[in-house]
């Protein structure tokens, strides 16, 4: 399916675009000395660069054409803020569809004399590079730039469709504005996304319908620790078509789902392709020939696919070169890879369909606006008994088992019959697929001080599947990367891995090291809480703008016993305990027992809910903080006292 220009089947008038006429933007050229003195960003002191200006107009013409106009002027703060003079600037370019014209950039700088220099970007500096069949982008550097440096840029952006405008950036924004300037007759939906103060104003001039959105002193939304897609939570307005009113009728535009699975099947890129005999191969079919089991058919086809088929690193829902040219190249975009799987699926006599996808990274479905760009991935699904298989075969690691974790708790949009456009949204998520760590320790404490022995840590599921890419790095990487870089204080002496090449078992890695003890005068004491992951803190601050998504639920398990040396004993220990969060989504439980010189530990923790709403945040940041109290308590041991000589 190609995106369309937006065509107005009304009479002709002429009607210019314009921008508007702004005293409160500098003209182009025109910039105060004071931002290019300016230290610190004075709303957000951390800022590595701070955005002064970002303001665009999306307008129309009584036909239909669209264009957005947009100028942005960034300062740079800091060394990191270098980055922000690499700019790219993404369009549909299929069929012509979308162009940026009237682009041009400047860098202003303030000499030692006082003196502004401004520097353009040569022309021959934009680059026009193409991602694909149906995208591009404006690819340019800014000359001169140094910290202290203000960038700026403009474009115009043709043939647009209707934009989400973000307010708010990885950076503080000092102030954003977004126009719409439509025709009268043109219904123009503009929803805003904020929860922060943000400025609006409707105004009808002649036979056109101006609405201006601002914001001020936007602070940036950065990195936050488990966040599923920033998008989701930038302050922004989105716009969507409604109807054009002429005066014979009024033309509805808000697509329908029935609608677009209708387009979309008929589409030569996509439906049509799902309807291509993909002959298999000798090899496939003698693999095949020896499987009767649905299931194991599946795994059978699922991993041929993925060791045969190479990804070029472009992900969409589209075979642009076709299923049967990518299967004879063994090569293709993640479209063309997973119709290729749906259909050899079929052809197998499975149960499968093609599921479209927006991956967490790309953000979340909107089911009630119907809209196939907002799917960035078609993966297949798969029906056998009363359970269903969510398949990625530009994915190496995934077991068929599993849910791919960058779709997990999410929709997908299921193309049940082919024929008659059937279709219906799943959820893709099963609470029996977790995260799982068990990790039991046998140690010793000598008359050194010295806690060592063995750990045996045993990686299931989704913890297997997030320490795959570390091993096929090999395996000293996955050493670094969870045993060394993160306990420093450990000597590791022999690490040893199980189960490597079958993912369908958990990872095992069997670790010797030792440690040295804390002491405080008689006080000898250590924890226990070693190569669980969960030894630091990251919910630390004190409000958050996103929902905390761990996308998964999760089970820990760590089990230890512990002997100390003959002539200790052990302190008073800490307490067995359960603690339960509220809405009982959260349960961790300890038992410790002690006999003579020896202390056995077993901690059980269990996670119930894949995400925690921004609401809930105090009380579950309160209670984490409780809950690695608890993993982290030390246990305490002394020599025995010597009674004293009797007299």
């Amino acid at each position: 399916m190609r995106p369309q220009i937006l065509t107005i089947t009304l009479l002709l008038i002429s009607c210019s675009l314009f921008a508007q006429k702004d005293k409160d933007i500098p003209g182009w050229g025109k910039i105060d000395k004071a931002d290019l003195e300016m230290k610190e960003c004075e709303f957000d002191k951390s800022a590595e660069a701070l955005i002064l200006f970002d303001v665009g107009e999306l307008a129309s013409d009584i036909v239909g054409n669209i264009q957005l106009e947009r100028r942005v002027r960034i300062k740079i703060l800091k060394e990191k803020g270098l980055e922000r003079a690499n700019i790219r600037i993404l369009y549909h370019a299929y069929h012509g569809d979308e162009n940026v014209i009237k682009l041009s950039g400047q860098t202003y700088n303030l000499g030692a004399d006082g003196a502004i220099t401004i520097s353009p970007v040569e022309k021959k500096s934009f680059f026009d590079k193409k991602i694909n069949n149906r995208y591009s982008e404006m690819v340019f550097s800014f000359p001169e730039v140094k910290v202290g440096s203000v960038i700026e840029y403009r474009y115009i952006l043709t043939g647009a469709g209707l934009v989400t405008w973000y307010f708010q950036r990885s950076i503080p924004v000092k102030f954003s504005r977004f126009i719409t300037d439509f025709p009268s007759e043109v219904e123009l939906s503009s929803t805003p996304f904020c929860v922060l103060k943000y400025e609006s104003k409707y105004d009808t001039k002649s036979t056109r319908n101006v609405n201006t959105f601002a914001m001020r002193e936007v602070p940036a939304l950065r990195d936050e620790p488990f966040i599923s897609n920033e998008e989701d939570y930038l302050q922004r307005i989105e716009t969507r078509l409604i109807a054009i009113n002429t005066s014979l009728r009024r033309i509805d535009f808000r697509r329908t789902w029935p609608g677009i699975i209708k387009e979309l099947m008929e589409d030569e890129d996509f439906g049509a392709q799902l309807k291509k005999n993909i002959p298999r191969t000798a090899d496939l079919d003698e693999l095949l020939s020896k499987v009767k089991d649905p299931f194991l058919r599946m795994k059978i086809i699922h991993h041929y696919v993925r060791k045969n088929m190479t990804w070029n690193g472009y992900t969409n829902i589209w075979a642009l070169e076709g299923v049967k040219s990518a299967w004879k190249d063994k090569k293709g975009t993640s479209g063309e890879i997973n119709l290729i799987l749906v259909n050899l699926l079929k052809d197998a006599g499975l149960d499968a369909y093609p599921v479209l996808v927006s991956t967490h990274d790309n953000g979340r479905l909107k089911t009630t606006l119907p809209g196939f760009n907002q799917f960035n991935e078609v993966l297949a699904y798969v029906k056998i008994g009363d359970h269903c298989y969510v398949l990625d075969a530009t994915e190496k690691n995934t077991p068929s088992h599993l849910i791919p974790i960058n779709v997990m708790y999410s929709e997908g949009l299921v193309i049940e019959k082919l024929e008659t456009y059937e279709w219906g949204w799943q959820p893709l998520w099963d609470e029996k697929l977790q995260k799982k760590k068990m990790v039991v320790m046998n140690l010793e404490v000598n008359e050194k001080d010295s806690l060592k022995g063995e750990a045996l840590v045993n990686s299931i599921d989704y913890d297997r599947l997030e320490r795959q890419s570390a091993l096929q790095e090999g395996k000293d990487k996955l050493l670094e990367k969870y045993f060394t870089k993160p306990y420093p204080a450990v000597n590791i002496e022999n690490f040893e891995i199980e189960n490597a090449d079958s993912d369908s078992l958990p990872l095992v890695q069997k670790v010797k090291f030792s440690q040295s003890i804390t002491a405080t005068g008689d006080y000898h004491f250590f924890t226990l809480n070693l190569f669980t992951g969960l030894e630091k803190n990251p919910f630390i601050a004190e409000s958050r703008f996103s929902d905390v998504f761990f996308g998964i639920n999760q089970n820990y398990v760590l089990i230890a016993n512990v002997r100390i040396p003959d002539g200790y004993n052990f302190e008073e220990l800490p307490k067995n305990i359960k603690m339960i969060m509220p809405d009982t989504s959260i349960a961790i439980t300890r038992r410790i027992e002690a006999e003579n010189n020896l202390v056995s530990v077993r901690i059980n923790l269990e996670f119930k809910r894949p995400y925690y709403t921004t609401d809930e945040y105090d009380y579950f940041m309160a209670f984490y903080k409780r809950l690695l109290d608890i993993l982290n308590e030390p246990i305490v041991y002394r020599k025995k006292a010597v009674p004293a000589p009797k007299p």
